[in-house]
């Protein structure tokens, strides 16, 4: 079972992912697995790769039915449908209890309970640098479009409130996005996952330096 269990993952979770808008679909689950293993390839400690990689391709399985309010946690809704259907599949009660300890503790969110395993922080690692670097920047924008489109109003404006001549958004502006990131980044488990965090956060801060630059802090861009 071990060698079948990350394509079955993968094949169980793909058609969740089918309504999923860009910063949750089947193409964030994928780059949380490969990032997630890269650190894994790091760590000197034992890691079930397979556990790890079927938990990163469940992890958002509930994201599209969060967004649109029919359910309230994806984590929690998405670790119980992978153990129901992982547990069809006669994966081991194990296995199952593995995974969906990762799926459960892979949110940033205060409810969520902390990662005990070394899988379950290499994925919350993972998923969190996948909003660090220059890819991270567009997916941060994704996730503000996202969360636009679930409310029904604008979230956040391109714009920097504190050098604006115009009257304060009633809406955050956009240092949300280094906002955001500073927080994922402060809370990274692993050795291997801090050090891809500080090298992805020294180009951020260069972005929005660049940002204010345009913004004209230092002169017009």
């Amino acid at each position: 079972m071990a060698q079948e269990l990350v394509p079955l993952a993968r094949e169980l979770s793909l058609p969740y992912y089918e309504s999923a808008l860009p910063a949750h679909d089947r193409y964030h689950a994928n780059r949380v697995r490969t990032l997630s293993l890269r650190l894994a390839d790091e760590c000197e400690e034992p890691v079930d790769r397979a556990v790890l990689a079927a938990a990163a391709w469940l992890h958002d399985i509930g994201r599209p039915l969060e967004r649109t309010g029919e359910i309230d946690d994806h984590d929690e809704w998405a670790a119980t449908e992978a153990a129901a259907r992982l547990g069809t599949e006669a994966v081991s009660a194990e296995r199952i209890e593995a995974i969906t300890h990762c799926i459960r503790t892979h949110s940033i969110r205060v409810s969520s309970p902390t990662p005990e395993t070394l899988e379950a922080k290499l994925l919350f690692d993972a998923d969190k640098l996948e909003a660090a670097g220059a890819r991270g920047l567009v997916r941060l924008a994704c996730i503000v479009g996202e969360r636009s489109g679930r409310a029904g109003e604008r979230y956040a404006v391109i714009e920097n409130a504190s050098v604006s001549e115009l009257e304060r958004p009633d809406c955050p502006d956009v240092t949300l996005l280094r906002e955001w990131a500073r927080e994922r980044l402060d809370r990274l488990h692993t050795s291997p996952g801090r050090s891809l965090g500080r090298s992805r956060w020294q180009f951020m801060t260069e972005f929005f330096a660049q940002f204010e630059r345009e913004m004209g802090i230092e002169g017009e861009a």
